[in-house]
């Protein structure tokens, strides 16, 4: 089982931290810290995965990492995972990254922190890997996006509404308004102007 996905830079900025076990914020800093200190301090020739820190669980639990120009993209997990396996879906969710942002670097990660979320949670939920198919990934995240964007105009729709009321050319703000048998008397309104 996964128990956290952490990004992080080269001087140990948390861009992404993901945690599927409860700790506390406290504790969870303590992680990332942790956690960078033992993947920064190894050298680029050795393997890439390697016993966790005593805050994440000890021996019982591994870090699996890959570092890729400025960033560290680091899964602790259980010793039920395989290395390799884990290792794989790291490519997989920098290569979707990569299809997603046309380029992806660190900054998109910062600006668009909601979408790489929504990425990584077409691929892991609750700790367990849904979904290793990139193509799946992209399809999925283009439907959220199509979504978001439909949804959009419905949550501008009444400041549209307002933006068409102040561009009425009204010689005067109408006082009594008759709709068949129903007359409603307007009261004193501020200029819309």
């Amino acid at each position: 089982m996964i128990k956290a996905i952490l990004i992080f830079n080269n001087h140990g900025k948390p861009r992404l931290s993901k945690f599927y076990q409860p700790y506390s914020e406290d504790t969870q800093q303590q992680i990332i810290r942790e956690t960078f200190h033992l993947v920064s301090k190894r050298d680029e020739n050795v393997c890439n995965f390697l016993e966790g820190g005593l805050l994440i669980g000890g021996s019982d639990n591994k870090l699996i990492y890959r570092h890729y120009a400025t960033l560290y993209f680091v899964f602790c997990v259980d010793s039920s995972e395989s290395e390799l396996g884990i290792l794989d879906l790291i490519q997989v969710f920098v290569e979707t990254l990569d299809k997603c942002f046309e380029n992806v670097c660190e900054l998109d990660l910062i600006f668009h922190v909601d979408k790489v979320h929504n990425i990584l949670a077409e691929m892991v939920m609750g700790g367990m890997v849904l979904e290793t198919n990139m193509n799946e990934i992209v399809t999925q995240i283009d439907a959220q996006n199509k979504l978001e964007k439909s949804e959009a105009g419905f949550a501008g729709a009444p400041a549209r509404a307002v933006s068409a009321v102040k561009n009425m050319n009204l010689p005067e703000i109408p006082r009594n308004i008759n709709i068949g048998d129903i007359s409603i008397k307007v009261p004193n309104l501020p200029s819309f102007k």
